[in-house]
Formats: C-alpha cells, structure tokens, sequence
C-alpha cells in the first residue's frame, strides 16, 4: 500500500513571498507617483545652457523678504533687493534645484498698462506671456492674495517660462510677499527730495479740454504766451510716482465721497483734481455741480458729481480750520478768530471718505482782516486784539503760537468725528508764494519767472509744516501728510502773476498773483502724489524704487 503524501505548512517561505510581493507593489506607486511628479503635463520649460529661471515683479524697495515651503522637494526663495538697472525693477529668483541668477530685465504689468503708462515700456525688452510654472506644488502661506502676473520681460538669451493662465500656490504666495512690502514701500519713498524734468506728454489736460478752471487760475486763457511750465513733472530722487490714470481714480473713489476743506490754495488743488479725472470722461453732462452754480472766487463751497461711478469730488472753505467771528472789546465789535472753537462748516466734512485738509496762506498773509499788526524787528507777527479763546481776547499773540492751538483744535475735532475705518485723512502742508521786491499789495512780483528755481531749494521746510506734522503725531486718528512744500518752492514760475483775472478784470495795476497757481500746472503733481498714496492704501502697485 503506497504511503500518502503529506503537505507541510512552512511559515518561511509564506513569509518572504508575501514580502516580496509588496515590496513590489510598493516600488511601482512610489515610482508612478515620482515620474507625475517628475513630469507636470501643463508645464513647459527651456532653459538656456547655463540653466536658468528666473521671475521678475514690480517690487522695489529695499528690504529682504521670504517666503518657503518644502513639498515635494521644491523650495521657494523670494528676495527684494534694488537691481542696478535704471529702470527700477527689482528681481525676484525662483530657487527648485536649478542655478540662480539676477536678472535686469525691465517689467510690464500687462497690455492695458502699456497703453495707459507709455512711460513704463520705452526700453522694455520682447514681452512674453507667463503662465503658471509649479501647477501641483503650493505654499502655504496666510492671507495668501490671488492676484496674478500676466506678463514679463525676459531678455534674450535668458530663460523663458510658458506655462497655461490659471492661479497657483507659487503666484499666491509671490503676490503676498509682494503686498506685505507695500506699506513700507510707501513709507520709504522720500517723495519731497527730487528735481522737476520736462516731459512732452504733459500737460494732463488742457484749459481747452476742462470746463471747471476759473478765471484766476487759467493763466494760459488770459494770455500767458510760455507753455513749459505746463510740462515740467516732478521726479523723486529714489522712485517714481505713478502717472495719473483718470479711470482708476474714478474707480478708488467709486461710490465715495472725496471732500477738499481748507483755503483757495486747497480750491487751487480740488479744481486741479476736477480737470484731471474729466480725462475718462467721453459724456461732460455726467459730470454737474450739485448745486448748478459756476465755480468763482466768490462762492465757497461746492459739490460736483460723477454720475457713472456714484461719487462726489466736493470743496468746502474755510480759511483757518477754525471759526471766525466777532468779540467786543472795550466800546467796539471787532473781528476775531476763535483758535479753540472748530469752523461752523465743520458739519459738512463728516462722512467723507476721503478729506483733505490744508490751513496755512491766511496765517501770514497781509490782506487777513485781522486787526491792527505788529511786525517786530525779530521777525514774530503779533496781532492785537485778534485772537479769542473762550470769552478772553488775546490783546497780543504771535501768530505761531496761535496756529499752534488751531491745529491743536482740528486734531481734537478729527479723533472725536471722523472714523478712521471709514474715512481717509490727509492734511496738504503750506505752498509757498514767491513775491520779490513786496508784498502782494506793495509791489511784489513774480512776472519774469519762466523757470523753476535750483533743485536745492526742494529741501526747504517752513514753520507751519513742522507745526503741522507735530500735532497730528499727537492724534490717534491717522493723518497723512502731502508734504508739497520744498517742491513748489522751486515753482516760482507756476503762478498767475499779471495772467489771473477776477470777475472778468484783470488784477488792478501793481498787483501780481505769486501766491495761487496756473491750471494746469503744480496742483496736478499735488494730486498724483495723492492718488499715489491712495492707490498704495488699497495694496496698489503706488511707488516704484528707480537707480538714480
């Protein structure tokens, strides 16, 4: 009888079957998952021979910033630093393995950016479209904004990247870092130290093309024969200011209230604002007075609105910020300024969202009604019998300390009223006149100047800016400072002069306008450098570091 067969079970050579089964298995996910990886279908890349990536973006300040995440093995390195080209543009290299190198290619937002700033593509190099490198890797990153780049300038013989239009964690995180650096941008960008250069794309508009610039201000209307004054920009040593664009002003202020408060220099610069945003436009019926008055020296406050886009660009007088009235003294009723009481029309003002406030001209200006005047051998105006806190009339007090205590009082109004999540605060500092040889009633004159003064005289500074800056770092509200005054001072070509006119008159013999300013003309810088601070707020694209 034959003997049967036995099956013996043998756990060892279970064992290491089943291990090199799954070892296996293992193997062939691992290395799928690394050739997808390896291969991103939507990417396609050619590098140069010295293997090259490199990503550039508008960013300019000085200042280092970065921003890494390790997935996948790709790390990201963002650095901000000035590039030495003159275009102002610095690099930002993109670190995955690959060499990197600088480059001092110039960047172009995208092709509505180039129509609107031709200034910006002069010496660009050939435009490439971009499209997103790292579709399957992100970085984590908070607050992570989705904007992203369209276009950038690649010089020959560097790298070109293609990739399909669509966000990316790589875009994202790049973005961000570049917005965070915003802020400080604005802060770094010294915007009074600089020169004025001719540019034959100014003026912004014309007396011909605007509708609101009155009499006294339209020098080119009552027969000034020169135009360069019309053409100068001025230029910052350390950046650029953005060229004014009408359309996206309209667009920051859509829905908004953008209000003007302070004396006719401050009209000077609102009338300026007017004529700049009618540039978009196409239909001058959109654009009324709410009140259907013309605009003239005699009338103080107004209110125009910008139908299509639902906002108001509005001016209210007042010469002092504070309120002007009456006080007995002695047997007589004279003329007072009540530095500790806020101006009446200061109900107007609340719900702006945006105020510009300036006091400064009626401070020191001899045709203030102000009373009896001392001018004492050390310089000081005293006034007598002018200035009134509470029931006490000051019998004398210098007209420093009294402006002093006026902005004391508009700072308190300002923390009290206005909410600063809501409403934008900027005071505009004191524009200088530039009388020669007298005063506005004594000869002073301001006829021969065709040019601006030396760029030297941009550093200047007067009392009442300091005063000014020095109460609003008391205040807890935040106040922007337009800090106009070492510019204009080189403008002494910029006035009316013999060529301003009032009730259709021109100015009586002897007497020069060296005070206001033509239209076009300065005001319209005043207002870029505005709508640069505006567009910076907003997380804009604002100033631009440039190798000087």
């Amino acid at each position: 009888m034959d003997r049967q067969r036995s099956f013996s079970f043998k756990p060892k050579r279970l064992l290491v079957f089943s291990f090199t089964i799954c070892s296996s298995i293992l193997f062939i996910i691992l290395f799928s998952i690394w050739v997808i990886k390896l291969t991103p279908s939507e990417t396609h890349l050619q590098f140069n021979t010295s293997s090259l990536l490199t990503v550039q973006t508008l960013t300019g300040f000085n200042g280092n910033s970065s921003v890494s995440g390790v997935k996948g093995s790709i790390l990201i390195n963002t650095q901000f630093r000035k590039t030495e080209n003159a275009s102002g543009f610095s690099a930002i290299s993109v670190i995955g393995g690959l060499p990197i190198k600088n480059s001092e290619s110039q960047v172009v937002e995208d092709e509505d950016e180039e129509k609107e700033d031709s200034d910006f593509t002069e010496n660009s190099p050939p435009m490439v479209d971009i499209v997103h490198g790292i579709s399957s890797d992100k970085i984590e990153e908070e607050n992570v904004s989705a904007i992203s780049f369209k276009r950038v300038g690649i010089p020959s013989g560097e790298t070109i990247v293609e990739e399909k239009n669509q966000e990316t964690g790589f875009e994202k995180a790049l973005v961000s870092s570049i917005e965070r650096v915003e802020e400080k941008r604005t802060r770094d960008c010294d915007l009074t130290r600089g020169r004025w250069v001719y540019d034959e794309s100014y003026p912004l508009y014309t007396n011909a093309s605007c509708p609101f610039i009155d009499e006294g201000f339209n020098c080119e209307g009552n027969g000034r024969p020169d135009k360069a004054y019309t053409k100068l920009r001025w230029q910052p040593r350390d950046c650029d200011i953005p060229r004014f664009n009408a359309t996206k002003m309209l667009e920051l202020i859509r829905g908004k209230r953008l209000v003007f408060v302070g004396d006719s220099i401050n009209r000077n610069q609102w009338e300026s604002m007017l004529c700049m945003l009618m540039g978009a436009i196409k239909d001058p019926k959109k654009v009324y007075e709410t009140h259907g008055r013309r605009i003239t020296k005699e009338k103080g406050n107004y209110s125009f609105r910008f139908v299509d886009y639902r906002c108001t660009v509005e001016y209210y007088v007042t010469h002092f910020l504070v309120h002007e009235g009456k006080a007995r003294v002695g047997q007589k009723r004279v003329q007072t300024l009540r530095i500790d009481s806020i101006d009446r029309g200061s109900s107007r003002w609340k719900g702006a969202d945006i105020l510009v406030f300036n006091t400064a001209h009626w401070w020191s200006h001899y045709k203030t009604k102000a009373g009896f005047l001392i001018v004492l051998t050390f310089g000081a105006d005293i006034r007598i019998n002018y200035y009134q806190e509470g029931g006490q009339v000051h019998p004398r007090l210098d007209v420093s300390t009294a402006f002093r205590k006026a902005l004391t009082t508009w700072a308190s109004w300002v923390d009290k009223h206005i909410n600063p999540s809501k409403t934008q605060v900027f005071f505009r500092s004191s524009a200088p006149s530039h009388f020669r040889g007298g005063h506005w009633n004594s000869g002073g004159h301001c006829k021969e100047a065709t040019s601006p003064l030396p760029e030297t005289s941009s550093t200047f500074v007067s009392e009442k800016s300091t005063i000014v800056e020095e109460a609003i770092k008391q205040m807890k509200t935040p106040v922007t400072v337009l800090n106009i005054t070492g510019l204009s001072e080189c403008r002494i070509d910029g006035h009316p002069s013999v060529y301003g006119r009032r009730q259709g008159k021109p100015y009586s013999s002897g007497i020069q306008d060296c005070s206001h300013w033509c239209l076009p003309g300065v005001p319209d810088s005043w207002n870029e450098i505005l709508y640069a601070h505006l567009q910076s707020k907003r997380g804009l694209t604002g100033f631009r570091l440039v190798n000087r």
